[in-house]
C-alpha cells in the first residue's frame, strides 16, 4: 500500500515539474527556427511559423534596434526598446530577448509586470534606483541603488521599476526569459483599461475618492 502511495506521490509531483516547465517558453525542437508572418512552406512550431532553414542567412540572427537612444521627452521621462520576436525574428522559439532603457534625469520606467518572464538588468550609464515586491501577502520590497555596471534581477511576475535618482541620463539593458514576456504596466493598465473600469471599483480597492479616479481615468484614456 505504501509503495502504491509513493508512486502516486512521485508521479504527482512529476505532473507539477512537467506543468511548471511548460509555462515557460518550450524549447526548441531544433537547431534554428526564425520567424516568419508568411506561413508559405513552412512548419508551425513553438511561437511562429519557421523560416524554411535552408533560406535562413546570418541577418535573421541579426539586430540593430537598441543601438539608438529611445526619446524621453514625455511624461513619465523614459523610454523603452523591445527587441522580441515581434522585432527579431532570430529570436523565435530560443526563449530570451531584451530591452533597452533610456532615462531622463529622474525619469522612471514606471512599476509594471512581464507575466512571461524573469528579468536581468545592467545599467550602462547613470544611476539608477531598481526595485521590485513580493506577491500577497507579504508584499516585502527589495531595492538596490544601482551605478554603472552593476546588475539586479527581477523574478518572473513580480511588480517592479526602475527609477534615475542622478542629474544625467542613465541607460539600461535588460534581457528577459521568454521571445515575448508581455508588459503589464500597472497605472495604465488599471486606469487606461478599455472600455474603463467602473470607478467605485478602483475607488473602493485604492481607497480613494470616485472623482479622484476619475480624473485619473481621464489622465490615462
Amino acid at each position: 500500500m505504501k509503495k502504491g502511495v509513493s508512486f502516486l506521490v512521485a508521479v504527482a509531483f512529476m505532473a507539477l515539474a512537467s506543468f511548471l516547465t511548460s509555462a515557460f517558453d518550450p524549447s526548441p525542437l531544433q537547431d534554428i527556427c526564425v520567424g516568419i508572418n508568411d506561413p508559405k512552406n513552412a512548419v508551425f512550431v513553438n511561437g511562429k511559423f519557421c523560416k524554411d532553414p535552408n533560406l535562413t542567412v546570418a541577418d535573421d540572427f541579426f539586430y540593430q534596434g537598441l543601438k539608438n537612444p529611445g526619446d524621453t521627452q514625455n511624461l513619465v521621462g523614459s523610454s523603452v526598446t523591445f527587441a522580441t520576436i515581434e522585432q527579431f525574428p532570430g529570436l523565435n522559439t530560443l526563449g530570451i530577448s531584451m530591452v533597452r532603457i533610456d532615462y531622463a534625469p529622474y525619469g522612471v520606467n514606471t512599476p509594471h509586470i512581464h507575466p512571461r518572464a524573469a528579468e536581468i538588468f545592467i545599467v550602462l550609464e547613470g544611476t539608477v534606483l531598481a526595485g521590485f515586491v513580493t506577491s500577497n501577502p507579504e508584499h516585502r520590497f527589495f531595492s538596490k541603488v544601482l551605478n554603472k555596471g552593476d546588475v539586479f534581477a527581477f523574478p518572473v511576475g513580480l511588480l517592479h521599476f526602475q527609477y534615475n535618482i542622478g542629474h544625467t541620463n542613465a541607460v539600461a539593458i535588460a534581457a528577459l526569459s521568454s521571445q515575448y514576456p508581455g508588459v503589464i504596466t500597472i497605472a495604465n493598465t488599471t486606469f487606461g483599461s478599455n472600455p474603463p473600469i467602473n470607478p467605485d471599483i478602483l475607488a473602493k480597492s485604492f481607497q480613494l475618492d470616485r472623482k479622484v479616479v476619475q480624473y485619473l481615468q481621464a489622465r490615462f484614456q
